[in-house]
């Protein structure tokens, strides 16, 4: 396999880290974009072929800077990993917080694509971290008002993103990592961050222009909109 450009969002911890070790692991030139270092990314770069981005807030002006560090740059693969999850039960309607996430987790993958749109050529594919939470027929236990209306957003935005870009030859998945173990989860799940990588890598590899606008499990599951 042809080493590749690839930029990944949200990298300086959890899957996002794991994903850019993973990529310089099989001789990727990574672009890790965070919004500020962190200790297990600041070792990553020290040791393997990562470039650091900080001060990359997708929720801000971050994805303009990440375009200023790129320049014209071809970009293989873009894998919008950031996010946040902040818990709501029961009709816990906390308006600011559910904003906070539908900036970060719906918005901030568009301002990354509008900022990296001319660093993609034929080819290129957009990997969507989102989550089985914002699929609507899947919703079985309520809550989380703010990290479900956030993903089912971005499914939106994602599957518009495959029907707009497919002229260009740019194909674009939605992938649901699985219940992982990170600081997001607060150390729960049935999977560790590295585990994750590995098989959002796998699904990022088998990504084609027929199979574009897809919303799949890590495990390679397709999913319920």
């Amino acid at each position: 396999m042809q080493p590749r450009t690839v930029v990944i969002t949200g990298a300086g911890r959890g899957i996002g880290l794991e994903l850019s070790r993973e990529c310089a692991l099989r001789g990727d030139t990574v672009i890790a974009a965070v919004r500020s270092p962190s200790a297990g990314l600041g070792s990553l770069a020290k040791s393997r072929e990562v470039e650091v981005v900080t001060g990359v807030d997708v929720a801000l002006g971050g994805a303009d800077l990440l375009r200023t560090h790129l320049a014209e740059r071809p970009v293989d693969i873009l894998l919008l990993n950031a996010g946040i999850l902040e818990r709501q039960g029961p009709l816990e309607l906390d308006i600011a917080s559910i904003e906070r996430q539908l900036q970060v987790n719906a918005i901030g993958p568009l301002r990354v694509v509008r900022a990296l749109i001319s660093n993609l050529r034929a080819g290129s594919k957009i990997a969507i971290v989102t989550s089985r939470m914002g699929s609507l027929a899947d919703n079985g236990s309520g809550g989380f008002y703010g990290y479900r209306m956030s993903k089912a957003a971005l499914n939106m935005a994602g599957v518009s993103l495959a029907r707009d870009l497919a002229p260009k030859k740019v194909s674009v998945v939605l992938l649901h990592p699985g219940y992982v173990k990170t600081d997001m989860t607060g150390g729960g799940g049935d999977v560790d961050a590295a585990t994750s990588a590995k098989r959002l890598l796998a699904r990022v590899d088998e990504l084609s222009l027929e199979r574009s606008g897809r919303f799949i499990h890590a495990n390679g599951e397709e999913l319920p909109w």
